[in-house]
């Protein structure tokens, strides 16, 4: 808020509408970096265990399995899937505006993106579509078509609050913290991929972060078992 109120103020004094800028005076705030809480890969299998039979669940496969942002699953449509290609297009971010469920521009250019997909995620969206075609056939005009992956029962958009309870549900049983969110399981995947040895930038291009230095502060944090095995290699390389 600081940056662009001095911007604003800045091109105020450019236009001549003002002799100085009064914000200049001000110190900038000093911004607070948290690191992002995360599950172990145990913590995401008793997760999982405990959503079994949930609708949400192949949500939350998907977004431990590519990484993606809460609103950019749920924005996913059917001819956003690459079955040959083996590819998943993200090209929005579902969202609550009011009173409406609607797709909104990508949070920023680099959003915009393609993700492989791995046979994991391949088995969930497949599982979606099967389910979805059941649906179709059970409710015959009952069913609304609009296309994205992942539906209610009658096929109308998910509702990400109605999502985030049912992950509250199942953390709450499989005895997790209650801080655990959506977000969680997408900070959980790229934890995950730091600590198997994946470049930042290939993580942080992964997530659709808009520069690597995001993805460097919001991800700093390093495992005990990732700092003793790089300990490990330097002792070594230097013995």
């Amino acid at each position: 808020m600081y940056t662009i109120l001095r911007g604003i103020l800045d091109s105020a004094v450019r236009d001549e509408l003002l002799g100085k800028n009064p914000a200049a005076a001000l110190r900038r705030p000093k911004v607070e970096h948290h690191e992002a809480a995360y599950l172990n890969p145990n913590e995401v299998r008793h997760l999982l265990d405990a959503a079994t039979g949930s609708p949400a669940r192949p949500v939350f496969e998907l977004l431990l399995h590519t990484g993606l942002r809460r609103g950019e699953a749920l924005a996913l449509r059917w001819e956003d899937i690459d079955f040959t290609a083996r590819t998943i297009r993200v090209r929005g971010t579902l969202a609550r505006v009011g009173s409406e469920l609607l797709v909104t521009e990508p949070k920023t250019e680099k959003s915009r993106r393609t993700v492989y997909m791995t046979d994991a995620s391949e088995r969930v969206l497949r599982a979606a579509r099967l389910e979805q075609s059941e649906g179709r056939l059970r409710l015959g005009s009952a069913w609304v078509q609009t296309g994205f992956v992942f539906t209610t029962e009658v096929g109308t958009p998910r509702d990400p609050r109605n999502l985030l309870r049912s992950l509250k549900l199942a953390a709450k049983k499989a005895g997790l913290p209650t801080t655990v969110g959506l977000h969680t399981l997408r900070h959980s995947a790229a934890s995950t991929m730091l600590a198997g040895g994946v470049p930042l930038k290939v993580v942080s291009e992964i997530l659709g972060h808009s520069s690597v230095a995001i993805t460097g502060d919001i991800y700093g944090h390093v495992s005990p078992e990732v700092s003793a095995t790089a300990m490990d290699y330097l002792s070594t390389a230097f013995a």
